[in-house]
């Protein structure tokens, strides 16, 4: 394979003439944490870290210069940065970084390992430091890794600031929900009680059923247009695509096994799969508002051991609240509605920026990009 001037193969792949190759072990040793029955948990000010964050704060400290920590056992593929003093118990690894490698540069370098390709148990997840140690990689010179870094710093920074302003703005429709969903405070133009009701006197439940195989699709496309939803939480419950819808849209689902209780509004047409929840709603009603009525002020009782179940006849029996009048359930509806959207972009704007990051990694990192 023809190297462009400038570059050289290495068994790590082609990097700059001016980089090295060399195992972790030239710039850096993997010490242990301390047992956790070795720290005395007061009201200090040194974090005590553990796989899953803080467990408590230290009078004392263990190590005071920058460190790059990664999980002995357990979680093992979140490597974290910390420049001030700090205790590491025995489940989470520490660094100590020579002179000659920046310790936000191994950090950004850590991001891009696959760690589980070094696991070593064959139950829970586990990492040695020797093999942490013998890991190759290219590294450049000590200047070149600050400029790196400082490009990758401010591109996390960025990230840092919208997911900042991401809970801020959940946190302020969390207070408007508290207001808006109870009645609290009523928006200007409406008075007058608000209504008790049952949800089966609000709307006709029904369960999802067996996967018709014969009309899906896990692509969708011009016949597979209608969004088959599952208990699942991610990619709020889609499973796949089905060339038929069974419920109509303006419904509501409800998750009914394993975490439950967690309804969404439902607009268009659609198919439900397994032990899913549909509300469909028997007369005028906002959906949406009792979506977030049931998320924000319903607490559902686990009635049956072993995987929590939720059942159409369990659901049923709950009281929802709601203004008589469907305008204003549209008014607070189009008010959390505004907030969604406003958090959703901000959402998709920072997955669009560690989509740059991860992009920048993979060229700074290897030196295909150079700052220098």
């Amino acid at each position: 394979m023809e190297v462009r001037e400038g570059y050289k193969n290495t068994e790590v792949g082609v990097i700059p003439e001016e980089w090295e190759v060399n195992s972790l072990s030239k710039i850096l040793k993997i010490r242990h944490g301390k047992s956790q029955y070795q720290v005395e948990t007061v009201l200090g000010v040194y974090p005590i870290l553990g796989t899953g964050g803080v467990i408590g704060y230290a009078n004392e400290y263990l190590y005071n210069r920058p460190s790059v920590l990664i999980g002995r056992k357990g979680t093992i593929n979140v490597p974290r940065y910390i420049d001030t003093p700090f205790w590491t118990i025995d489940t989470l690894f520490y660094s100590e970084i020579s002179n000659d490698a920046d310790p936000k540069y191994i950090y950004y370098l850590f991001q891009t390992i696959d760690w589980y390709q070094y696991n070593e148990a064959s139950g829970v997840p586990s990492l040695n430091s020797k093999t942490i140690e013998n890991i190759v990689i290219p590294i450049p010179q000590l200047s070149e890794q600050k400029y790196i870094t400082e490009a990758l710093s401010d591109v996390d920074n960025l990230i840092s600031s919208i997911n900042k302003l991401i809970n801020k703005k959940k946190n302020i429709k969390q207070g408007a929900m508290q207001e808006l969903l109870t009645g609290k405070k009523r928006l200007e133009g409406y008075s007058g009680e608000w209504e008790e009701r049952s949800i089966w006197e609000v709307f006709d439940i029904y369960a999802g059923g067996d996967l018709n195989k014969n009309i899906f699709s896990s692509t969708k496309n011009s016949e597979y247009r209608y969004e088959v939803y599952s208990n699942a939480l991610e990619r709020r419950g889609i499973y796949g695509f089905s060339s038929r819808s069974k419920y109509p849209p303006n419904s509501i689902t409800v998750t009914a096994r394993g975490s439950i209780g967690y309804a969404i509004y439902r607009r268009n047409p659609f198919d439900a799969i397994g032990r899913l929840l549909v509300l469909i709603p028997k007369g005028n009603i906002n959906c949406y508002f009792i979506s977030e009525y049931i998320n924000n002020r319903i607490t559902f009782a686990i009635e049956s051991t072993g995987v929590p179940q939720l059942t159409a006849p369990q659901i049923s029996k709950y009281i929802i609240k709601f203004p008589l009048t469907k305008e204003e359930q549209d008014s607070i509806a189009t008010i959390l509605k505004d907030m969604d959207a406003e958090i959703e972009a901000l959402e998709q704007k920072l997955n669009k920026y560690k989509a740059i990051k991860q992009g920048m990694m993979q060229e700074l990192l290897t030196g295909r990009i150079r700052l220098v």
